[in-house]
């Protein structure tokens, strides 16, 4: 993933004159880890937040397991 930010704030006013500028570039990796399907990896970026969904592979899902819960 890659990107970049970038900020730029001016402000007039009586008797003086304010500008400010940040800007920057990011990186990140991370791996894959085993057992994630990666055709069908999938990312969406909405409201300043990025999700990224790593869906199981059919093989490394496990089966479901009924737990038994007691009242105690």
């Amino acid at each position: 993933m890659r990107g970049e930010k970038q900020e730029d704030k001016e402000e007039k006013k009586t008797g003086y004159h304010l500008r400010e500028r940040h800007f920057g570039s990011f990186e990140r990796h991370f791996r894959i880890p085993e057992g994630v399907d990666a055709d069908k990896i999938d990312a969406s970026f909405k409201k300043g937040v990025l999700t990224v969904t790593r869906p199981k592979a059919p093989g490394a899902q496990k089966p479901e397991k009924k737990i038994e819960v007691k009242a105690v």
